[in-house]
């Protein structure tokens, strides 16, 4: 059995197949569970990120956590507002690239999708980390082997989304309402609690108030307002993915979005609220979030339930990225910014360069790191509020442009969200710089080049492709099909079988070197090949060195100068061995001829695979 397969075959692909139907979709509830984890599992860490920051004023300056959350929670309603618009207005996603596209301008774009593809990356590492950390927390024998544990959840999410969205989805569900449960049960208990029912997990641990207060002035607020906006981390995921979500697609997806803040609003303002309640202080080596448990549930089998159910969610809430990241970059595939593979989708509706891309370039990020959280935290964050401001400017601007029913109020409520966001990434960027956040402020304008570099490269092809214009109608050349031959066998009787289907003429060519074995060899197949007489010439190309391409690829050239007209093709006969293994066994002698021909001519390369049967 043979097979022909030609060498624009590799770079062309195949088709993308039929859409499968709506099962490899989204649903509101499916789509909550597939990309908010990283927003639900934020409120494990945003409130501590504010009383850590307030605890530089001591106490007094805890007594404005609930303050602080509160405008928190009002930039995160502006924030769904806005991405509400968003979704409705760009239904193929992108969210902020798409918007700064329509109305910023190319380069705003730019800077919108790297902004997103760090915080994408970042995010996995992050999530990932921060999880495997809250295991080994609680199995201290563990914790030499986090990058290992690390490296084995990210092998397990990233599985899971090769499945598709769908099946990550429902994966995940469970976990994901498990926590929100917990999350929300917590609160309810607390709310009745007049005092802590335990504190035994912050006993013996020495508190971080600051010994010398600090004043709380405007900067403070400020820093710890900015802090504590990394809850809002995930908030604009939906919006990148809404071609994930069945149809109407749109409509799905602005409803996870509206539940989305619904919840993750609830849930701050709830512990944000029992913190006050309990005067909790934060402690070195225990979490906020466990000090509430503690104080709320007591420190019973409900207390480890919570814990448990945070540190899983804390490790899948990577899946968001894994569920916006691929959808972003098949649209910078579409527009000319990254290589058109990651364009391609798989079955089960999966972009799988994409999720294999991600899971590498976040496997490294590990390794970097050595599965230490704190050495990523810094850097987190400050992609998304990027994204963020350029997202609510764009709105700003389609608001003016449309200058429809109400438009004054909705272009200052995102204002006010674009000026909010924009200050929280300048604070976090000049307080995290010695940190770390100078990577990002580096790579955010690389990442921004390389878009441009992938861009300008495509737009040379194009040109050289005539893409956009009505090409010359085709006409018929005269063609001369080579095939290279090193001896008699059911291969090469194959092999010129369909070179003589396919071209006006068909040379047989073989390479001989120098030395008598090898001379010795050819004589034999020039005997052999007059006797089997196929009506094929065998030609013989001499080689001074020992080379089996380059004497091919010089006689092409040869023949292309002296016979313009004629088109060239070298069709390669190769066996392929029914086992897998045994095809290490080849000599790789096409692939070699392969090269040498691409390489150094303009000629068409087909490789003839006969494959050999089991017997």
């Amino acid at each position: 059995m043979t097979t022909l397969t030609t060498e624009t075959d590799a770079v062309s692909g195949a088709d993308e197949p039929p859409d499968t139907g709506t099962r490899h979709k989204l649903t509101a509830v499916t789509g909550l569970a597939a990309l908010s984890l990283d927003a639900m599992a934020s409120v494990a860490y945003g409130p501590e990120a504010i009383v850590l920051v307030l605890a530089a004023a001591g106490g007094h300056g805890l007594g404005f956590t609930l303050p602080v959350t509160l405008a928190i929670a009002g930039l995160l309603a502006v924030l769904v507002a806005s991405y509400r618009q968003v979704i409705a207005a760009f239904p193929d996603g992108g969210g902020s690239y798409a918007v700064a596209k329509s109305h910023l301008g190319r380069r705003a774009s730019l800077v919108a999708a790297a902004s997103l593809v760090l915080d994408y990356v970042l995010n996995v590492a992050v999530a990932v980390t921060a999880g495997v950390a809250a295991l080994t927390s609680a199995l201290p024998g563990l914790h030499d082997e986090r990058l290992v544990i690390c490296l084995g959840v990210l092998v397990l999410i990233t599985a899971v989304n090769l499945r598709g969205i769908v099946d990550s989805a429902r994966a995940f569900i469970l976990p994901t309402a498990v926590f929100v449960g917990a999350i929300l049960g917590l609160i309810a208990v607390g709310l009745f609690r007049d005092a802590p029912v335990s504190v035994a997990a912050s006993a013996g641990h020495a508190p971080v108030l600051a010994d010398h207060a600090a004043t709380v002035g405007a900067l403070l607020l400020l820093k710890a307002f900015a802090s504590g906006c990394s809850a809002l981390t995930g908030v604009e995921a939906i919006a990148n993915a809404v071609p994930s979500f069945r149809a109407p697609a749109a409509r799905r997806a602005m409803r996870a979005e509206v539940a989305l803040g619904a919840l993750l609003g609830v849930m701050l303002i709830g512990l944000s609220v029992l913190i006050a309640r309990f005067g909790l202080q934060p402690v070195e080596g225990v979490t906020v979030l466990a000090q509430l448990a503690d104080a709320s549930l007591g420190h019973n089998w409900a207390f480890y339930v919570l814990q448990f159910t945070t540190m899983v969610l804390l490790a899948l809430s990577a899946n968001t990225s894994f569920g916006g990241l691929p959808v972003l970059l098949k649209l910078l595939a579409r527009d000319d910014y990254v290589p058109h593979v990651f364009g391609l989708k798989a079955d089960r509706q999966v972009h799988r360069h994409g999720v294999v891309w991600l899971a590498l370039v976040s496997a490294a990020l590990l390794v970097f790191s050595g599965g230490d959280t704190n050495a990523l935290v810094p850097l987190f964050a400050i992609g998304v509020f990027v994204g963020f401001t350029i997202a609510q400017t764009g709105m700003v601007l389609r608001w003016r442009e449309e200058r429809g029913t109400g438009w004054v109020g909705k272009a200052l409520l995102n204002g006010a969200g674009a000026v909010l966001t924009g200050v929280c990434a300048v604070v976090v960027t000049a307080t995290k710089f010695h940190d770390g956040a100078w990577l990002i402020v580096i790579a955010l304008p690389l990442l921004v080049v390389a878009f441009e570099t992938v861009h300008r490269a495509y737009g040379r092809i194009g040109e050289r492709l005539g893409v956009g214009r009505i090409p010359e109608p085709p006409h018929r050349e005269r063609s001369l099909v080579l095939v290279p031959v090193s001896s008699l066998t059911r291969l090469t009787s194959e092999a010129l079988t369909a070179a003589v289907s396919l071209g006006d003429e068909v040379r047989a060519v073989t390479v001989c070197h120098p030395d008598p074995e090898d001379r010795a060899q050819t004589d034999a197949l020039e005997r052999d090949w007059a006797l089997w007489s196929p009506g094929v010439p065998l030609v013989r190309l001499p080689a001074e060195r020992r080379s089996l391409g380059r004497p091919v690829s010089a006689y092409i050239r040869e023949l292309r100068s002296t016979e313009p007209r004629t088109r060239v093709t070298v069709l390669i006969p190769e066996a392929e061995p029914h086992r897998l293994w045994q095809r290490l066994l080849q000599n790789q002698r096409g692939a070699v001829v392969a090269h040498a021909v691409r390489r150094d001519t303009d000629a068409v390369i087909c490789r003839l695979r006969f494959r050999l049967g089991a017997r």
